[in-house]
């Protein structure tokens, strides 16, 4: 359970979420665009129907600067169960299936395995391939339905899901918000506008948008003589990788021209269409950079869901994510965040939106910040249903990071797991701390997600700073 039980939204804070939503759409015919994909629209579980789970994250802009995100794909395992299937272009990986069926003892799927078509990340494409779609589609007829459980409800996952309906004639689901509400939860803009409207300009730093290099250079001059540390951010990029930073004192260093360069130089790099927005803003010396995580059932079937408040670690001054930990900020941060988060989620709600989508923020002097939606699963969320999923009956204290470790490159996960011995997590051995997932970048990169448990969260801490460390050193 999360360490805050939130108090529910007032009849009248729902009607004043609905409101904004039905402003939003009247603004950008949100539920006209996704009228195309309405009959695909998840409605209610079906367990006759198996599930396909793919983490297909082409929708994010520049995760080729992620170290082996092409294997990342793997972790769509960690949602799958007895009967379903995965689809991925990398490589299977049949010891990880195992370890997911048989030790963790959460089912036994089916990988079918895409040819790359275009990116390695490009999964849903891939997955038109006939070695894929036709088993995809017997699947279908043999249970007399599928659905399809993605990462990110992007287009080309719910035109696989057309390709099996129409092929199959069995009733298809996307457990996922249609393109038009996965693209207006993820754009850091329309984020930035909803909650001005909704819940007033304290909850946001001092932001401001234009559609030129010289708009926005204007911008960061204008930031800069009123905040130490300044940034330009894509509105659709995840994490660090669409930002660029500055402190205040470079910027007001720079004559015009050489401004306006930088900010063509940015621009440049992320690969900008002309009149698109771009965002500037005042980077704030944040205390805190915590994230709530949602669950957002469909219209008519109950209110979103706080499923956790978690603090995230960020690396670096852009704040690159590398893990997180269940929140001990004060119950009054823990208040801030819920209220916000589930304001914006019951506006996410009316518009279409359903699944996992997560919040993250600052804290600013105590004031919490939204930064941006992640409107998708995640690098907290994954780990958080895993989690949830080995003890149904309460999350024990635990703590989730990346692991880079060059002396893993060539090994096996298998290797990984023999070294960790009875330190490895397994039902009913009181002993095991570890639980290894999105383990597809092993022998190429050394690189694999961690999840350990502890006594306390100080305890999970140590024995995955340490205790892990020593365990694999043998591998060395």
């Amino acid at each position: 359970m999360p360490p805050y039980t939130p108090q529910p939204l007032s009849d009248e804070q729902r009607q004043q979420a609905r409101q904004a939503a039905a402003e939003a759409d009247a603004a950008l015919h949100i539920t006209q665009r996704s009228e195309p994909w309405q009959h695909l629209a998840f409605k209610a579980p079906n367990a006759a129907h198996p599930a396909l789970h793919l983490d297909d994250a082409s929708g994010i802009p520049f995760l080729q600067d992620i170290v082996g995100i092409e294997n990342y794909q793997l972790r769509a395992v960690t949602r799958a169960t007895d009967g379903d299937l995965i689809v991925g272009t990398c490589a299977p990986m049949p010891d990880y299936l195992g370890y997911h069926a048989q030790t963790l003892g959460l089912g036994k799927a089916r990988y079918l395995h895409a040819p790359i078509d275009g990116s390695a990340i490009e999964v849903a494409k891939a997955s038109q391939a006939p070695q894929v779609l036709d088993p995809l589609c017997q699947a279908a007829r043999d249970a007399g339905g599928l659905t399809i459980h993605p990462y990110m409800g992007i287009k080309p996952v719910w035109e696989l899901a057309k390709s099996v309906a129409d092929t199959t004639h069995t009733p298809v689901q996307v457990l996922a918000p249609p393109p038009p509400v996965t693209w207006y939860a993820n754009d850091k803009l329309l984020l930035h506008k909803l909650v001005h409207g909704l819940l007033g300009p304290r909850w946001l730093v001092d932001t401001h948008h234009a559609t030129t290099a010289a708009e926005l250079a204007g911008h960061l001059r204008t930031l800069a003589a009123k905040h130490r540390r300044v940034a330009l951010k894509m509105t659709r990029c995840a994490s660090a990788m669409g930002n660029r930073l500055w402190t205040a004192d470079q910027i007001l260093a720079m004559d015009d021209s050489s401004l306006l360069n930088a900010v063509q130089t940015f621009l440049k790099d992320k690969e900008w269409r002309t009149d698109d927005p771009v965002v500037a803003v005042s980077w704030e010396d944040a205390t805190d950079s915590p994230s709530s995580q949602l669950w957002i059932p469909p219209k008519g079937q109950g209110q979103p869901r706080l499923d956790g408040l978690y603090e995230q670690l960020l690396e670096g001054e852009e704040g690159v994510f590398q893990g997180s930990l269940p929140s001990r900020l004060s119950q009054d941060v823990h208040q801030q965040m819920a209220f916000a988060s589930l304001m914006i989620a019951e506006v996410y709600q009316a518009l279409g939106y359903v699944g996992r989508c997560s919040f993250d923020f600052i804290v600013v002097d105590g004031q919490v910040k939204f930064v941006e939606c992640n409107g998708r699963w995640g690098g907290t969320s994954t780990p958080m249903s895993l989690v949830d999923r080995l003890y149904p009956d309460g999350r024990p204290p635990y703590r989730v990071r990346d692991v880079i470790l060059p002396h893993l490159i060539g090994h096996s996960f298998q290797d990984v797991l023999d070294a960790l011995g009875d330190d490895a997590w397994r039902p009913n051995n009181p002993q095991g701390r570890f639980v290894l997932y999105n383990v597809g970048s092993i022998r190429d990169y050394g690189k694999l997600d961690v999840v350990a448990f502890g006594k306390d969260l100080d305890d999970a801490e140590l024995a995955l700073e340490e205790r892990f460390m020593e365990r694999v050193e043998a591998l060395r």
